[in-house]
């Protein structure tokens, strides 16, 4: 017993040192260039832009309540959105700028100007993907490696309802798994590598989707064990010994039946339609 708990406080340290690993080079580097919108201080913009802010603000509250809803907490903090009208704002402060939308180190969340035209109808749910990230990176840190990236993303469009998964459909993902690109839900990340869509051959869209239902269908399966589950993730537990604890196996043992579901072809496992 005594072994066990020295082992699980040793591996708390090291994870909170990966927290800060992960999150401080770039939180260093200040937020320029945005003033609060009158309407809604949390909403800010770049001056100029103040009729996007305001679709912003409107999206705002249906986003949040859907975001505290799929994670059974309110934020711990009040939520800042920073809204870009322009690449050039986008790009100084996202160093991936071809995104519609991001959290970055220290949980600063950025809105690119394509919400404010090619893709305006994504603001909403992609707005709660973030936001998703946002609410779990007060509580634990940005990007916390003992959370697979597959889980953050999937529970980040679950609660979006499809946000950051709608250019990939239900078919186009059991496709995938048919031909054996699937999420290996046992591998786990570290400070310096993480497991994204590239690791399973998946292009980004159908990672984003795959996660999304294999996180649904776990919520589904059972909402009590799957609220368990959050809150633990949330109070930062390691995503593996939560998991075993909660379900009493591995995920890979655990999601085997989503799997076999998929395989069999018994149409289980659909989430939401899609928008490809």
């Amino acid at each position: 017993m005594e072994l066990r708990v020295a082992l699980l406080l040793l591996l708390a340290g090291f994870l909170a040192g990966c927290a800060l690993g992960v999150s401080h080079p770039r939180a260093l580097k200040p937020v320029t260039g945005f003033a609060p919108l009158a309407s809604d201080p949390r909403v800010w913009v770049e001056p100029g832009f103040e009729a996007y802010g305001e679709r912003v603000a409107q999206a705002l509250p249906e986003a949040i309540a859907r975001v505290e809803a799929a994670h059974y907490l309110p934020f711990a903090k009040t939520p800042r959105v920073h809204v870009c009208g322009t690449a050039a704002c986008f790009s100084r402060h996202v160093l991936t700028p071809r995104l519609s939308a991001a959290v970055v180190p220290d949980n600063r969340l950025f809105l690119s100007p394509n919400l404010n035209g090619k893709e305006a109808h994504r603001l909403g749910p992609l707005l709660a993907h973030e936001l998703s990230h946002l609410h779990l990176g007060q509580r634990i840190g940005h990007y916390h490696s003992t959370l697979p990236v597959w889980f953050h993303e999937g529970w980040a469009s679950l609660a979006a309802e499809g946000g950051g998964a709608e250019y990939a459909s239900d078919e186009r993902v059991m496709a995938a798994i048919r031909e054996g690109r699937r999420v290996n839900l046992d591998a786990r990340d570290t400070p310096d590598r993480r497991h994204r869509a590239a690791a399973w051959n998946l292009d980004i869209h159908s990672f984003y989707r795959q996660a999304m239902l294999l996180v649904r269908w776990l919520r589904d399966q059972d909402e009590a064990k799957f609220r368990e589950l959050a809150l633990a993730l949330q109070d930062d537990a390691d995503f593996i010994i939560a998991f075993a604890e909660v379900y009493g196996s591995s995920p890979a043992s655990h999601f085997s039946a989503f799997y076999d579901a998929v395989l069999g072809d018994n149409g289980a496992v659909q989430a939401a339609p899609s928008t490809p």
